[in-house]
Parts: structure tokens; C-alpha cells; sequence
């Protein structure tokens, strides 16, 4: 295939879905990042946590400044956990795009394999002659994991995400074959947030940004981890943030379909005496933790063993606040997310708004972010503007030597554009402006 980038024969027999050229990666990266030193904050129970967000959202303080201490040089190898895809009919490009998620998700939220990958951000980027590769950002899921408070924090992250993207263009990933001379970041939220950091740090080192989920306004962080009501991960999911390898919860296959769950439930109430509808012990279930303790709500598939530090959205209906549009998202899918949903660190909250204020990258920017984004917009991306068009084309003030800025706002979708049923819609407005602005595979 000379200079153009392929699977090799090993990693794609790893594993991949069918008719789809697929591969889990395992990528060692050697990394040296300048961050925050904190004090330590006890993480051992739920109130801790909430304890944790009453003082970073006090807006008497800066929390961040409260705890630190100093700076360190972090050094160390860790493994980062990828998937690579290239077109069925093999790769002919030399572009890929790098994709990376936000908090409360893994790699597979570029891939969600629900109803038959209907919502893959990975397929619509693959038919149009993109290779692409999604990793479990440093810290989470299927990554190295490590100490939540003074390791796995932003800069380290970006730190990983350079490195990753310097090992593409020199044909140093294992697995991979070939070089990529076009490296496209694709990010989503705090994916986004790192993908603009490497751009400020490294301009060199990225061809075009898309940055879904996006603005440059913190405003609403605070309202968005008051919502989020946290929790220590370890407890709000134990049979796949803590360590269970000893024990197993009930098992139940998909119960918000079958029901099962809610029937037994049902029967119990009545023997003691209370009448509660079958919509109403569902509700009690699938929305509130109750779902995070039975097996085949959460999707127990790895235990992750978290330790304390590692923070997680306590239920469902935190993530509906945050990321999700009533009545524009399908419930079984939201449902998904809540099973399969994954933490954020203490350190990453304390470091999150330490990007640079600029960046110099030349190169084409794209910001999408749903119109009734709460995250980063409040709610209504086109409300308090301040003179742009919309609360994420201020943005454009952070890229002064841009080729070409543009933000999109998708209607009818909130922060998490990939779980809305016009999701495709938001995918096809990206590859067709990344081949317009001269990045097309």
C-alpha cells in the first residue's frame, strides 16, 4: 500500500465488528507534562464528593488555587487504549482523524453500537475515505489509570494526545502500518478543550480542528457539576468501578426492556402492602442509582477498579440535565449511556480551565455545538452572545490566525450531539466542511 496507512494482518485478526475494518489498540506513550501540585482531599464517601463540589463552585474562591501547592514534571510511560478503523475496502488515504471524547465517556462514544450502529460517528467518517482512531483518553477506561488528584489532570492528557498524534505522522503505533501526513483533532467537550490545548501548544502538530461541544465560555461550568450531583465512582457503580471481582450483582439482560426487574419489584410491594405502578418502580429504577447496583443496567462487562478520586454523574437524570434534549433522544440509548458511562478525576476538574487563552494554530477550525447545549452554552447556544453570532462563535477570538473559523449549532440537540436521533446530521455537516477546507480524505 506504499506510503499510505493500512491494518496490519495481527491487529486487525485483534478483533473488530463485522463488515468493519476495526481494531482494539493498546498504544505505550512516554510522556512529560508541567502541572499542578494539590493537597490531598479526602475521597472516601459520597459526602466528600459532594463536599468537593460545594467548594469548587463557591464563587467566593478559586478552588483550584485553594489546593495548590506548587508545579511538578510528570514523567512516565503509560498505555493508551485505541480503536483504529479504516474503510472496508481498505485505507487510500493518508488522513486520519484523532478522536477524542469527553467526561462521562470512553472511546466508544465516537462508535456506539446501538441499534446497529445507527449513531457511529466512526461509520460516517469511514464512507467518506477516512481512517480514524478513537482512544480512551490517559486516565480512563481501558487506559492506564493513576492517581486521580496529581497525575491524571489536563495537561497530561494533551501531553499523551501529542504524542499520540507525533507516533501517527512517524509510523511509531503499534498495529498500524504506514504514515498519516494529515492528523485532523475531533473532539468533544473536554475532548475539545484538549484538542484546542494542543493546537495552542503544539500548532505544528495538528492539520484541522473540529471541536463538537464546544465554546470558549466557562460561565456555565459550575451549574454543569452541581447537576452532575457527584459521587465517588467506586460506589455509584461497584460492579464496574470497584473492585467486585469477587461477587456478582443481579443479573439481568436489558431489564428496561424486559421488565423482569420491575416485576419482581412489583411483586414485593404488593406482599407488604404497597401499591406502586409498574411505570412508577421503573422510573425508581432505571433514573435514580438503583440501576447502578443491578447487573445488565450497568453492563458489567470490566470491572475498572477506580480508586477514590474518581468521580461520576450520580444518575440518570444528572446526565439528561447535562448532556440530553427531552424528547429528541432515544430513552433506550440514554439509557446506554448510564450503563455504560465513565468517571472524571479530581485533577481534571481542578485543571480543566487552565488552556491557554489563545492559540496560534493557521490551520481550519470547526466548533459544533447543539443549540440547546447546557454545558457550554447554558441552554440556548444563541442566547447573551456579546455581538457573534452565537455563544460558540465567540470562539473565533481564540484562533486569530485561522485559515478559516466557522461554528455550527445543530438544532434539537443538547451537549452529547452522538446520542440525539439527528446525530448523522452533525457528522455529514463535518466531513463535508473538512473536505471543503482542504482536509477531505
Amino acid at each position: 500500500m506504499g506510503p499510505t496507512a493500512a491494518l496490519s494482518i495481527v491487529s486487525l485478526l485483534a478483533g473488530f465488528a463485522a463488515a468493519r475494518n476495526c481494531a482494539n489498540l493498546t498504544i505505550p506513550v512516554s510522556i512529560s507534562a508541567r502541572q499542578g501540585l494539590f493537597k490531598d482531599v479526602p475521597f472516601e464517601g459520597n459526602l466528600d464528593a459532594t463536599t468537593f463540589s460545594q467548594n469548587f463552585n463557591n464563587i467566593g474562591q478559586n478552588y483550584s488555587q485553594v489546593l495548590l501547592q506548587g508545579y511538578q514534571t510528570l514523567t512516565g510511560n503509560y498505555k493508551i487504549a485505541a480503536q483504529f478503523c479504516v474503510p472496508e475496502a481498505g485505507s487510500k488515504t493518508s488522513t486520519i482523524q484523532l478522536l477524542s471524547h469527553g467526561i462521562g465517556f470512553d472511546k466508544t462514544y465516537w462508535d456506539v453500537p446501538f441499534n446497529n450502529y445507527n449513531y457511529s460517528y466512526t461509520d460516517v467518517a469511514l464512507k467518506k475515505g477516512y481512517a480514524t482512531l478513537a482512544i480512551d483518553r490517559f486516565g480512563i477506561g481501558n487506559s492506564s489509570h493513576d492517581d486521580p488528584i496529581n497525575v491524571v489532570q489536563a495537561q497530561a492528557e494533551v501531553e499523551v494526545l501529542n504524542t499520540i498524534t507525533t507516533m501517527l505522522r512517524n509510523k511509531k503505533v503499534p498495529g498500524i502500518t504506514g504514515s498519516y501526513t494529515k492528523v485532523i483533532h475531533v473532539g468533544h467537550s473536554f475532548g475539545s478543550i484538549q484538542s484546542y490545548w494542543l493546537s495552542a501548544l503544539y500548532p505544528n502538530n495538528t492539520d484541522g480542528l473540529v471541536l463538537t461541544g464546544f465554546s470558549v465560555n466557562p460561565a456555565f461550568l459550575p451549574a454543569t457539576i452541581a447537576a452532575w450531583n457527584l459521587h465517588i465512582a467506586r460506589l455509584n457503580q461497584p460492579l464496574r468501578f470497584g473492585n467486585t471481582s469477587n461477587g456478582r450483582g443481579i443479573d439481568i439482560s436489558a431489564p428496561y426492556r424486559s421488565g423482569k426487574v420491575v416485576g419482581a419489584v412489583q411483586g414485593f410491594l404488593n406482599k407488604v402492602g404497597v401499591k406502586l405502578s409498574s411505570q412508577d418502580i421503573w422510573n425508581e429504577i432505571a433514573t435514580t442509582e438503583v440501576a447502578n447496583l443491578i447487573e445488565g443496567y450497568n453492563h458489567s462487562v470490566t470491572s475498572y477498579n477506580y480508586p477514590s478520586g474518581y468521580l461520576a454523574w450520580s444518575d440518570f437524570t444528572s446526565q439528561q440535565y447535562t448532556f440530553l434534549l427531552p424528547g429528541y433522544y432515544d430513552l433506550s440509548l440514554g439509557l446506554y449511556a448510564e450503563s455504560t458511562k465513565q468517571p472524571v478525576t479530581a485533577g481534571e476538574l481542578l485543571t480543566i480551565g487552565s488552556s491557554p487563552s489563545s492559540s496560534p494554530f493557521t490551520g481550519p477550525v470547526l466548533v459544533v455545538t447543539g443549540q440547546q447545549d447546557a454545558a457550554f452554552c447554558g441552554g440556548d447556544c444563541y442566547a447573551n452572545t456579546k455581538g457573534a453570532a452565537s455563544i460558540p462563535a465567540a470562539a473565533a477570538a481564540a484562533f486569530p490566525k485561522t485559515s478559516k473559523f466557522e461554528a455550527y449549532i445543530q438544532p434539537n440537540t443538547a451537549h452529547g450531539i452522538n446520542f440525539h436521533y439527528n446525530a448523522t446530521g452533525a457528522y455529514n455537516v463535518i466531513q463535508s466542511w473538512l473536505g471543503v477546507h482542504g482536509l477531505a480524505a
